[in-house]
């Protein structure tokens, strides 16, 4: 059974530009168009099979899921799921540490986590 989601509200691409737009003071189709390259940008490194390590957010890496034989839930029909592709990301400890709601994140760990000294 999948996991429930539990997001209060949805961030839109355009809501997350503004909101950085707006924290950094800089103009707001500006930080879209960054926005939009960093996306393609990871888009391409997964499609090439590059895994995207971010310390302490998180690491986007592509797997491979092996062929199987599932079942059809109204015949309960044996019906074969072909191998395939899929990205799969694992959070890193200050994202866990966030939305598990253990605290907040300490200015030392966010400080880190921008200067990139910190561990995934």
């Amino acid at each position: 059974m999948p996991a429930k989601t539990i997001a209060h509200s949805t961030l839109s691409k355009r809501a997350l530009a503004e909101a950085v737009a707006a924290k950094t003071g800089q103009n707001q189709t500006n930080v879209l168009h960054l926005l939009q390259s960093i996306l393609d940008q990871m888009i391409e490194e997964l499609g090439n099979g590059n895994r995207l390590e971010f310390r302490e957010f998180g690491v986007f890496e592509t797997v491979v899921r092996k062929p199987r034989m599932a079942l059809n839930p109204k015949t309960l029909d044996p019906v074969p799921v072909q191998q395939k592709v899929v990205v799969k990301f694992k959070p890193g400890r200050l994202m866990k540490q966030r939305v598990l709601g253990l605290g907040e994140i300490s200015e030392a760990d966010a400080s880190a986590a921008r200067d990139g000294d910190g561990q995934a």
